[in-house]
């Protein structure tokens, strides 16, 4: 499984930013997916995860009603919209995939088994 995040870029605090992952899965609805961020000296923190059936979401506490996740089963996508950004959302997203159900997002590397390169999000003050 291969994933590509894109969609980063430089923005300014209050707005908005939609990133998406591709997936080189013939069936998106095999895996759950999530999206992470990690800041220099910092470890890489949980942002959103979308179940298989794309129904059940979770959501971090510091994203939680600024942000939404989706994805496309048919175009093999899973994006991030992120509305009114904060200069601490400043961070490398990295969107990755597991087989296993979306339960809870713990452990190492929460328990994903795919993880994509990032794509550098900006939200200057």
């Amino acid at each position: 499984v291969q994933l590509q995040a894109s969609g980063g870029g430089l923005v300014q605090a209050g707005d908005s930013l939609r990133l998406s992952c591709a997936a080189s899965v013939r069936t998106l609805s095999m895996y759950t997916m999530g999206w992470f961020r990690q800041t220099p000296g910092k470890e890489r923190e949980f942002v959103a995860a979308i179940g298989k059936s794309g129904i059940v979401r979770r959501y971090a506490d510091s994203v939680q009603g600024r942000a939404t996740i989706s994805r496309d089963s048919g175009k093999s996508t899973v994006d991030l919209q992120m509305n009114s950004l904060k200069p601490e959302d400043t961070a490398v997203y990295y969107c990755a995939a597991r087989t296993r159900s979306i339960g809870t997002m713990t452990g190492g590397d929460y328990g994903m088994d795919y993880w994509g390169k990032g794509t550098q999000v900006t939200v200057s003050s």
